[in-house]
C-alpha cells in the first residue's frame, strides 16, 4: 500500500510565523556614493537568527503562480532623518533554504535614488507580498550613502 499523502499544513507555502522574521544582513564593502539613477551590484550576508527554517518560496511547496510568500534580501532608500522614501526597491529571492543559525552569501541589485542628496540605504528581509522583516522587529542594517548628479 503507499503511505498516505501527510503533508504537514506548515509545509505549504504562506507567511511565517511571527517568531520567524529575524534576520541579519551584512554587507562587507557599502557603496558610499552613487550617481543618481545608477545602478550597482553589491555582496551581502544574510543570516537567520530565527528558530523557524526559511524557504526559498515561504514552504516547502508553492501554489502561488507568483512569486508571494517567496524570501528575498531588499534595500530601501531612506532620507537623511531616516524616513522612507519611495525610491526604488531592490529584491532579490533568496538562494537556498536556511535552517536557523544558517547563513549565505548573495547579491542585490541597488538603483540609487533619482535625486541627489544624502540618503540611508537599509538593507532587511522582505517576504514578497507579506511583510518587510524589520516592520515585525528584525534588525535592519542603514548605509549612509551620497548621492551625486
Amino acid at each position: 500500500g503507499s503511505a498516505p499523502n501527510t503533508t504537514a499544513p506548515s509545509s505549504i507555502a504562506g507567511p511565517l510565523p511571527d517568531n520567524g522574521y529575524k534576520a541579519e544582513v551584512t554587507i562587507a564593502e557599502p557603496p558610499t556614493k552613487l550617481r543618481t539613477g545608477q545602478k550597482e551590484t553589491i555582496n551581502i550576508k544574510i543570516k537567520n537568527v530565527s528558530d523557524v527554517t526559511w524557504f526559498q518560496r515561504g514552504g516547502e511547496i508553492s501554489n502561488q503562480t507568483d512569486n508571494k510568500f517567496y524570501l528575498a534580501a531588499g534595500n530601501q532608500w531612506l532620507d537623511k532623518d531616516g524616513k522612507q522614501t519611495s525610491e526604488e526597491e531592490g529584491h532579490n529571492g533568496i538562494p537556498k533554504n536556511l535552517k536557523p543559525g544558517e547563513e549565505t552569501q548573495m547579491t542585490l541589485l541597488i538603483t540609487a535614488p533619482k535625486t541627489p542628496g544624502e540618503y540611508f540605504m537599509r538593507l532587511d528581509m522582505v517576504q514578497e507580498g507579506v511583510t518587510w522583516f524589520g516592520d515585525k522587529g528584525s534588525t535592519t542594517t542603514k548605509v549612509p550613502v551620497t548621492v551625486v548628479k
